[in-house]
């Protein structure tokens, strides 16, 4: 009988030490996710940090650098700042330097916009039939970035496989961690 109940205790320990983890697990993505909402409310950006995914904005940024953004409607859009904008059609935003500002008497802003590494403005890449962009268009502002870091999400991105893999690593990393 008291092999029984050793038997017991042991499972019944398990089960709760499975539960604690599975609560731990919780509070670190549900903490990721409140911080992420944070920035979105400081930074005035719904994405307030981006990764750069392409060479067009060499040699200023490159491919993987992750970049900080704000976006506050009260700042004005000047030539030479570098913007992340959202075109209709486009999923993934853009980032690109201002290159020429139109401003109206009301208040009303167009601006058109080109990568620093290509050699014709970004006309293509807008919507057809449509030459500038409008601060509705702005996703944020590059204000600070980080080089290379962005790099797991390109290499996330191309390979799916290993995006998985790495996913199912951590979870099983913080299910199984025991408590030292």
């Amino acid at each position: 009988g008291a092999a029984m109940d050793l038997f017991g205790d042991l499972r019944r320990m398990n089960k709760r030490q499975l539960y604690y983890q599975v609560l731990n697990f919780a509070m670190i993505v549900s903490s990721a996710l409140m911080i992420w909402k944070g920035l979105i409310v400081v930074t005035g950006s719904e994405s307030p940090i981006v990764v750069v995914l392409s060479g067009s904005m060499e040699p200023a940024f490159h491919r993987g650098d992750l970049l900080f953004l704000t976006n506050f409607h009260d700042d004005p859009i000047r030539a030479g700042e570098i913007v992340v904008f959202k075109v209709e059609g486009r999923d993934i935003p853009i980032v690109h330097r201002v290159i020429k500002v139109h401003e109206k008497g009301n208040g009303n802003i167009k601006f058109l916009t080109k990568g620093d590494n290509n050699e014709v403005d970004d006309r293509g890449l807008y919507k057809e039939g449509q030459n500038w962009l409008e601060k509705k268009d702005v996703v944020g502002r590059a204000r600070g970035f980080l080089p290379y870091v962005g790099m797991v999400t390109i290499i996330m991105n191309d390979y799916p496989k290993f995006k998985y893999a790495l996913l199912a690593v951590m979870g099983a990393y913080v299910l199984l961690k025991r408590e030292s």
